[in-house]
């Protein structure tokens, strides 16, 4: 017998049908039926006739035809929701589907499979997990460590020794011994005590990606967790059966404890869950829909599930991607400004440059050179005026090697990324060690190490921003850029891009607010016996909120270059920044008159985030690299240590001398 679940007015239903030749209405009547007979008030309905509604699918949102029998239109227990006419939802209804629906219903279940082993994940790997580009499974390795360190919980609980969260309670309780006959409730009363976080679910790539990295710090074999149950943790990962996991709540010691419950309750068939399939619903629901069963958490494992830095440290590798991307970015668009307003190219002469031997700071002015060389890209704009009387430019286009490079590329990003890769993304508490055949409680789950790099990455890629929006400023301003006020004509009549630049003023106001170090605080929690921890979940959010900010405004410097350069046609600038002012030009049209811009700013900033204008840009850049080897090397990973963020000895010898951060 086909069953459907369907969601009334915040309730999920089961609804039974017995013909598939069942009409759509019938399912929706059926629905209401039942949501009346579980209210005191019948839901404020006299009778299901008189309720108007129409049902939706959960996924895509798409309606169904009233008319339509459910074994045409549905299949066999499909989510839908019935919409109830003149119903006005609470802010804080979670919605059938989460924001961003139309790129889900476009999902397609990935075929290839990433294998993990624990030691060897990369940020880029667990960004393509999140987009849904991978399934997981472990090497055969990695699934004989586990049932190593299993072994030993076994032979603990079996021999009832008394072992910190395995056969006692938790923070200030760990000298309460739990008897063995109840260390399975110990374990799930832990999961559901813990699940205590607040505030939006994080995104469908981002719950992945934290689902992603749990089972990779698991599969070390360090944590306890059995075999079969990671096995069914991987199992809900494939089907993107994703828990609901509130974003705010971890203060990052001992780990993300909050979202990191709330990722094992969804898992063991408890809260809300997302998958394309469903929607969000009750976790049972949706584990049922995909064919899988909740997990029955054995000794240690809620622990093993939920003790780690995986929030903060997957949240972070996010924000090291999407800052190296938009840094690269930056410096086009950077470009692009400086031929609009007349600069001039020789402040990144190579000579400049080597006086000053920083790695970061030599790439960003090679990347201007291979844009902006007039003997590999005529210009007709730089030709124009090429003897006028000007003698420098401000420091907004002359220092950009120097501020974005140096404050960036070379002292913040790589290093953050060599860290995430090395250190956050492969690590693990070590508390089970089968070759000793003990446990040990230490702190490995503190998240002071990514907060601190986290804190500094949102300092560094700020500046990108800052910079950003005075370029925007002199280009808007006809006394400095030669340009009409605002890039648009008839002033007074239009408003041009008066307000862009407000609005870039404001985000980049805002940022120096979110640039606080938020690793610097501590509050004491758990009865004082967690009395310093990192903020680290903090930093993690704010770095993204940070970095996005960062993308907004450069996608507005984009939009009032490619404005500008209206002004000086038919002038054209060198063929790699043409390039990219027609990839602009593909979705936001020239400024004539006044219109509605925030559609043209959003247009311009998913062009950044999908890195369209690298893409365009790269071909002619590493083309230029070729031609001018050895004068500029890209930057070398390893040249940058781990433990302190800044360069190495090796590298202040391979270069002469330490360079100056």
């Amino acid at each position: 017998m086909p069953r459907y679940t369907v969601h009334v007015r915040g309730e999920w239903l089961a609804v039974p049908c017995l013909s598939s030749t069942n009409t759509i209405e019938w399912l929706g009547k059926e629905a209401v039926r039942r949501y009346m007979k579980n209210k005191p008030d019948n839901g404020g309905f006299a009778s299901v006739e008189e309720v108007k509604f129409y049902i939706r699918r959960c996924k895509g949102l798409g309606l169904l035809d009233l008319d339509d029998t459910v074994g045409d239109a549905l299949e066999d227990n499909e989510f839908v929701e019935v919409v109830i006419e003149g119903d006005i939802m609470s802010p804080d209804f979670i919605p059938s589907q989460p924001e961003g629906v139309h790129l889900y219903s476009k999902y397609r279940e990935p075929e290839q499979y990433i294998s993990l082993d624990g030691n060897s994940l990369t940020t880029e790997d667990l960004v393509n997990l999140g987009k849904g580009l991978y399934k997981i499974k472990l090497t055969p390795e990695a699934e004989a460590k586990v049932k190593q360190s299993r072994e030993v919980i076994e032979r603990i609980v079996k021999e009832q020794t008394v072992v910190y969260g395995i056969t006692t309670g938790f923070g200030k309780f760990a000298r309460t011994v739990i008897p063995n006959s109840k260390l399975r409730e110990l374990q799930v009363n832990l999961v559901r005590s813990h699940s205590a976080g607040v505030g939006k679910p994080l995104t469908p790539e981002r719950s992945r990606m934290l689902l992603a990295l749990r089972i990779n710090v698991l599969a070390k074999g360090y944590s306890g967790i059995s075999l079969e149950t990671l096995e069914q943790v991987i199992e809900a990962f494939n089907a993107s059966c994703l828990p609901y996991i509130p974003e705010k709540g971890t203060v990052g010691a001992s780990g993300d404890l909050a979202p990191l419950s709330h990722l094992a309750l969804g898992l063991i068939g408890e809260g809300k869950m997302w998958s394309p399939k469903s929607g969000w619903a009750d976790a049972k629901y949706v584990l049922e829909a995909h064919g899988l069963k909740p997990v029955t958490l054995k000794p240690k494992e809620g622990l093993a599930l939920i003790n780690g830095t995986q929030m903060i440290t997957s949240l972070g590798c996010e924000a090291v991607e999407r800052a190296a991307a938009i840094a690269r970015q930056a410096d086009i668009i950077a470009a692009l400004t400086l031929e609009v307003l007349k600069g001039t190219t020789r402040a990144f002469d190579t000579d400049i440059h080597a006086v000053r031997p920083h790695r970061g700071q030599a790439e960003v002015a090679f990347r201007f050179r291979s844009l902006l060389d007039s003997d590999h890209h005529p210009s007709e704009i730089a030709e124009s005026h090429r003897f006028c009387d000007r003698v420098q430019d401000a420091y907004t286009m002359r220092c950009c090697p120097q501020r974005g490079g140096a404050g960036f590329h070379a002292c913040r990003y790589l290093s953050c990324k060599l860290y995430f890769t090395r250190v956050c993304l492969n690590f693990s508490l070590k508390m089970v060690f089968a070759e000793r055949a003990e446990t040990i409680s230490g702190g490995n789950f503190h998240g002071e190490y990514p907060a601190k790099a986290l804190d500094y990455l949102a300092i560094g890629v700020h500046e990108l921003a800052a910079i950003s929006e005075r370029r925007i400023e002199r280009l808007c301003n006809p006394s400095l850029s030669e340009l009409p006020a605002f890039l648009v004509t008839e002033g007074g009549l239009n408003s041009g891009f008066m307000i862009a630049h407000c609005t870039a003023a404001a985000l980049v106001s805002e940022n120096k607010a979110l640039c606080h170090p938020s690793s610097v605080d501590s509050l004491s929690t758990s009865a004082a016996t967690e009395d310093h921890v990192s903020m680290g979940g903090w930093a993690a959010r704010k770095a993204l909120r940070v970095i996005e900010h960062v993308e907004q405004v450069l996608a507005i410097e984009l939009l009032a270059a490619c404005q500008g350069i209206e002004f000086l046609r038919p002038l054209r600038t060198t063929t790699p920044l043409e390039k990219v002012y027609d990839l602009v030009r593909s979705v936001v049209r020239p400024w004539m008159k006044d219109r509605f811009m925030a559609p043209d700013i959003e247009a311009a900033h998913r062009l950044l985030v999908e890195q369209k204008v690298w893409e365009v840009a790269k071909p002619y850049i590493e083309k230029y690299r070729r031609e001018h080897i050895p004068e500029s090397r890209p930057i070398s990973p390893t040249a940058f240590s781990l433990g302190s963020l800044r360069m190495s000895a090796d590298v202040s010898h391979d270069h002469g001398h330490q360079d100056d951060l």
